[in-house]
């Protein structure tokens, strides 16, 4: 069981794996929160509900830094980025020159180090410290194919790699910097032949790059990408048709990911922007922001302005930098250590219920709506905290 994070900081600079009865036959999760985003997995193995440093622990092994990357998992290795050498200390951040984003292999049962491999930074980074020291410089979630993997570590741009760590190619995407220097976090998706990049941080677009080759074969631009860290999902319309659909600022966006060329968009929630990602079931997109507030469920498809048309519930609920979970006709997220659900077909509260142990709540509101105080990402309670995280579901 992982429990993922989009914009986080892991605070501890390890990986750990909780023991499963047939872990070893478990299925791939090989993007963020796995299959199509819905952090929902197929796998019947029983999970434990209960673990520490001692109790159902598999294997737990130290990284050479510290990341917010959510892992993935393709057969027997687990894939995992984080960086090194510059921004580990808030107080002495060290030279920028000296920073390296490291993609690192493990072995899925032992924990043993398979292989890893490094990347020199393009010059000048973001500076580390502010909203920025929340997540870092290995925010982005890898993607697999089952051959390859693939990377996007920001103004160093997108990466693939075989299994076996030789770099097959590099794409320059962009060099800019998010205007309120809370860096990019949004991670790789894949479709067809191509894997899709949203760099809004780094230039205001979503770019569709050739699998292959890292050739670029579409790039959509637009200012609005400003202030999106989500990751898209996608979404069949029909037989025929498939929309990639990102979360952005007070708008649903929809391209067709053959092209790039914008489909629908439709109003949401009134947020200047958007942390989370969006989540689908049976062609319908959901969102639930926490800058702001609002929850929304939009029918997929359709052409140019679709709010009045495709809107199946609105309501106002707040999120806040975690990915809600769909699962059995419910909508689950987690907000100021209180869990919330709602029923997918209407938006109606099912329960909320405050975490054990979920202290520091009050803290958190201090954050204002922003990203809250630096404290939250080593665990003191200040910023959004434990409310990084996103859920999973499983057994």
């Amino acid at each position: 069981m992982l429990m993922t994070r989009q914009r986080g900081f892991i605070t501890c600079l390890a990986i750990t794996l909780l023991c499963i009865a047939t872990f070893a036959s478990a299925a791939d999760w090989a993007r963020f929160r796995g299959p199509n985003g819905s952090g929902v997995s197929q796998d019947k193995a029983p999970v434990p509900t209960n673990f520490s440093d001692t109790e159902n622990l598999k294997w737990k092994v130290a990284l050479p830094g510290p990341g917010s990357s959510s892992p993935i998992i393709v057969g027997d290795r687990l894939f995992v980025t984080c960086w090194s050498g510059y921004g580990v200390d808030r107080g002495n951040p060290g030279d920028q020159k000296n920073l390296r984003r490291h993609l690192i292999c493990l072995d899925r049962n032992t924990g043993k180090t398979i292989w890893s491999t490094s990347v020199e930074p393009v010059l000048p980074e973001d500076n580390y410290g502010g909203m920025f020291a929340e997540h870092g410089y290995a925010s982005h979630t890898p993607v697999s194919d089952g051959e390859r993997i693939y990377v996007y570590f920001g103004k160093c741009g997108a990466f693939a790699f075989d299994m076996d760590g030789n770099q097959l190619w590099q794409a320059k995407i962009g060099t800019e910097s998010d205007p309120r220097g809370w860096g990019s976090a949004s991670s790789p998706v894949l479709y067809k032949d191509t894997v899709i990049v949203t760099a809004s941080a780094e230039s205001h677009a979503v770019v569709a790059l050739d699998k292959a080759t890292g050739k670029e074969v579409w790039r959509q631009e637009a200012a609005g990408l400003s202030s999106t860290w989500g990751t898209p999902v996608m979404v069949k319309v029909d037989e025929e048709r498939t929309d990639l659909v990102l979360g952005v600022p007070y708008e649903f966006w929809a391209f067709n990911p053959d092209d790039g060329k914008l489909r629908w968009y439709c109003s949401v929630m009134e947020t200047d922007s958007f942390c989370s990602s969006v989540v689908t079931e049976g062609g319908i997109v959901y969102g639930i922001e926490g800058r702001g507030g609002g929850s929304i469920a939009v029918r997929a498809g359709g052409k140019g302005d679709v709010t009045e048309s495709s809107v199946v519930w609105s309501g106002r609920d707040s999120n806040r930098i975690g990915t809600p979970v769909i699962y059995d006709g419910r909508i689950y997220f987690f907000s100021n250590g209180i869990a919330n659900c709602i029923a997918a077909d209407s938006g109606e509260k099912v329960f909320q219920s405050r975490l054990e142990g979920a202290s520091g709540a009050s803290q958190n509101r201090a954050g204002g709506g922003e990203a809250g105080s630096s404290r939250g990402r080593r665990g003191g309670g200040g910023g959004f905290g434990g409310d990084y995280a996103s859920p999973v579901i499983a057994d």
